[in-house]
């Protein structure tokens, strides 16, 4: 499958079987993220890998709405970045979002998105605050999201680049 087919297939996952996501697809899942592209080279991401249910349930109270995927995932992934590296962390860190999405999709496993920075938990903390406190990373790093992985519940259907889509390029100068 070419890469335009597969980003056409990606889909956000947000219900998850019972199957657990195999070490070796969590692993590829991972260097996809670890192969990501970044400013000059700086990699001021690090990533946590939660598998315990306990703690993944925890964290669907990381968001207000939008997190509850996570009781039902077999994994997540938490992609935070320390900020005093480079002023591009979180291009950075959403490249490695971007790469593991695609990647999980490529392997048959779902996922989603969830998106940390700028957002509130289901208390009175923000998400980075909740999970911060959860996962104990220090406070020069900063949370830009996580991604939810399982064994997708239902196959969705392919996306497709529609009229209106096009409409959105513009050559030239803007309007053409």
């Amino acid at each position: 499958m070419d890469l335009l087919e597969l980003m056409k297939q990606r889909r956000s996952v947000r219900s998850y079987t019972c199957e657990m996501v195999s070490e070796e697809d969590l692993n590829k899942i991972l260097m996809a993220g670890l192969l990501s592209a970044s400013g000059r080279a700086i990699r001021p991401w690090e990533m946590i890998v939660v598998q315990s249910p306990d703690t993944l349930c925890k964290m669907a109270e990381s968001r207000d709405h939008g997190a509850r995927m996570l009781e039902g995932a077999k994994a997540a992934v938490v992609v935070i970045a320390d900020e005093t590296k480079t002023d591009v962390w979180t291009e950075d860190c959403s490249i490695v979002m971007a790469n593991m999405h695609l990647m999980a999709s490529s392997l048959g496993v779902g996922s989603c998105w969830i998106q940390g920075r700028l957002r509130k938990s289901a208390g009175e903390d923000s998400t980075e605050g909740y999970l911060r406190k959860l996962l104990g990373f220090p406070e020069n790093y900063r949370l830009e999201a996580t991604l939810s992985l399982g064994m997708p519940e239902e196959i969705k259907e392919p996306a497709e680049v529609t009229k209106d889509l096009w409409e959105k390029v513009h050559r030239e100068v803007y309007g053409s």
